[in-house]
């Protein structure tokens, strides 16, 4: 079970409202706080007005290299589900943490700070990285500057463990997640004049009918990644909006669209098919109002993960949760940017999926548990080779 140290914490994260549209500040200045009792300093880099950060602390300092822990401390909303309790209350019942982020993540981040102290202490020939981060609900994009500042500081961590819910089975896989919006400006008319008009909508819906067209193809006739539950590409069209009346040829029309891509795929070609197929039909729109035309708009860009079972992080995690295998997670995280920076990754944390996102969110106090002997047989740990 895991001790009252470390479950207060995680109560206490859990209580802070970090929904990715409002400051993560209270949480990141908590975090600051306790590490400062302890003689951490915290690197924080913020966002452009300075409503959010990120953390990055070291327990080791002078140690010659180190193992990231990183989370992610913003969470989904809980707008218009069925809760059947306060999402900020980390209740504790039935064996179970409840609450908006208690599996997705802030339960991991919550172990993690518990055994600042025990990192400080620990005999291991590295030190650990705190890296905890904004934003990557609605797109990865507190991580980036994290990693950019690392750079700039010439901080070269050796490994990095993500801590996604898992069930404490390390991950060597992800998907990314690309999302577009597509702005089409098209002429309007009465709808008894159709030839004076561009028709925004029709020239959407041709575009939306060819990512329609690719995640049929990808379907038929992508090489398959075994292990995912879903072992191809898939492209989808997640809004569309358009038009003012029935009698008026629309002047506008935007969706929004997304590619998951397997990480053997190429989601940059995926999207450049998307904007020729669109670019050629803008010949015939422009004959008509020279102004028509599509304007794409890239909302995130979360690159897909694949790690390695032979990597030494990933037997690291497996000697650690005490599993012997690995798994794939249809989610995305930021495991991908890390891994992309020269960071050897793994994904491994309490709790599911199934839980995290939804109304009653909760990870049992089992898999706290195995979190947190986890975190102290990294503190353990003599060797990551």
């Amino acid at each position: 079970m895991i001790s009252a140290h470390a479950l207060e914490l995680a109560q206490t994260l859990v209580r802070m409202n970090t929904v990715s549209h409002n400051s993560n500040l209270e949480l990141i200045h908590f975090i600051r706080d306790h590490l400062a009792r302890l003689g951490v300093k915290s690197r924080l880099t913020f966002n452009d007005d300075k409503t959010k950060a990120n953390l990055f602390a070291t327990l080791g300092e002078g140690k010659p290299a180190g193992v990231i822990l990183s989370g992610h401390t913003d969470t989904v909303p809980w707008d218009g589900q069925d809760w059947t309790m306060d999402p900020l209350s980390a209740l504790v019942k039935d064996g179970n943490l409840y609450g908006r982020g208690s599996a997705d993540m802030k339960a991991f981040i919550g172990i993690a700070v518990s055994h600042a102290e025990q990192f400080l202490n620990s005999d291991a020939p590295f030190a650990v990285h705190l890296a905890f981060s904004y934003e990557e609900e609605i797109g990865c994009f507190g991580v980036k500057e994290l990693i950019a500042d690392l750079r700039d500081a010439n901080i070269k961590p050796l490994a990095c463990i993500v801590g996604e819910p898992t069930s404490m089975i390390p991950a060597i896989a992800h998907k990314g997640v690309y999302r577009y919006k597509c702005c089409v400006r098209g002429k309007e008319a009465h709808s008894s004049l159709t030839p004076h008009s561009v028709n925004a909508i029709e020239m959407a819906a041709r575009v939306v009918g060819r990512v329609r067209d690719m995640a049929e193809d990808f379907e038929k006739n992508e090489p398959r990644f075994e292990g995912f539950d879903v072992p191809f590409s898939t492209s989808s069209v997640g809004q569309f909006h358009g038009g003012i009346a029935d009698n008026v040829v629309p002047r506008d029309a935007e969706f929004r669209y997304e590619f998951r891509d397997l990480p053997t795929a190429n989601a940059g070609q995926m999207q450049s098919e998307v904007v020729a197929y669109a670019k050629s039909l803008e010949p015939a729109m422009k004959k008509v109002a020279p102004g028509a035309g599509f304007e794409f708009e890239t909302i995130c860009e979360i690159p897909s993960f694949l790690g390695s079972k032979d990597d030494p992080v990933t037997r690291l995690a497996q000697e650690l949760s005490g599993e012997k295998g690995t798994t794939l997670v249809a989610f995305g995280t930021e495991a991908g940017l890390f891994k992309n920076a020269g960071i050897s990754t793994v994904v491994c944390g309490p709790g599911s999926i199934q839980q995290a996102h939804q109304p009653d969110e909760y990870v049992s106090l089992e898999q706290l548990g195995r979190c947190e002997a986890f975190m102290q047989g990294l503190a353990r740990t003599r060797t990551l080779s």
